[in-house]
């Protein structure tokens, strides 16, 4: 069994109605709901345009006794008249487009059942603005009270759920406490102590951040960059920067190259 599949292709615009002038009609949530509600073939409201001499028209709304009818249990009255203000449309260009396709899918479609038309263009904007009844008042005070009900509210337990029973501490704060307890506060070693350990790991490389330092002495933070600023330097410019560096005069490196290079050279006089 095979299944004709529309492609996604190129189709022409019909521009028929395109200088059909089409109104854009703003109409309030509980409109809109009520018509949602209604069945295709039944009238939901009449538009009347009344015009007195030398006045602007007036375009009011007033929905169908049917579509009043339709209402669950529980749900307040809307209101039946309203007035549009009507703005006409002068420095925009908005229009309408529509599509329309086979009904039997099923079938194959042609170009002639599947169009793109543009309805028209609209010219006027209305706004839909209910008449301050007591049907209305009591519409948005429901509202109001509706909309001030919090989303989350506090709840009773009957009985002790797992989900939200508390523990006396969690088990990371565990773990963290008993490693600190087992390594235990760090002691300050004698200076001089200190300072040949450093040395010897400056023998190894020339360059080294804090957190390896602190984890060779095993000194805390603060005594060991007081020892620090006295025998490094510290770099603020890449390559390494945010490391520490032995001071020139503490360089033992530097005098093992001055003598590799004397010897060198009274080799190469001899």
């Amino acid at each position: 069994m095979s299944i004709n599949v529309l492609d996604h292709t190129e189709k022409d615009l019909d521009l028929f109605n395109s200088d059909r002038g089409i109104w854009l009609v703003k109409v309030p949530k509980y409109i809109a709901n009520k018509w949602e509600k209604a069945p295709g073939t039944i009238e939901v409201a009449k538009l009347t345009i009344s015009k007195h001499f030398k006045q602007k028209a007036e375009v009011t709304l007033r929905l169908s006794e049917t579509v009043m009818a339709l209402k669950e249990p529980g749900e307040h009255d809307v209101p039946k008249q309203h007035k549009l203000d009507v703005t006409t449309v002068i420095n925009q260009t908005l229009g309408v487009f529509s599509h329309c396709t086979a009904s039997n899918r099923s079938e194959i479609v042609s170009t002639e059942d599947d169009k793109l038309l543009m309805e028209g263009k609209i010219v006027q904007k209305l706004e839909c603005r209910p008449q301050a009844d007591s049907t209305y008042m009591k519409l948005k005070l429901a509202s109001i009270k509706e909309a001030s009900i919090p989303q989350r509210q506090v709840q009773q337990l009957e009985r002790a759920v797992q989900n939200f029973k508390p523990v006396s501490d969690h088990k990371h704060n565990i773990e963290y406490a008993e490693k600190k307890k087992a390594e235990g506060k760090k002691i300050r070693d004698d200076k001089e102590v200190v300072l040949d350990i450093l040395f010897a790991a400056f023998e190894k490389h020339q360059y080294y951040n804090i957190k390896d330092l602190v984890k060779i002495t095993r000194q805390p933070i603060v005594y060991l960059k007081e020892i620090l600023n006295e025998v490094c330097n510290y770099n603020l410019k890449n390559p390494h920067r945010n490391m520490w560096e032995l001071k020139p005069e503490y360089r033992h490196y530097k005098e093992e190259k001055c003598l590799y290079d004397a010897n060198k050279k009274i080799l190469s006089d001899i």
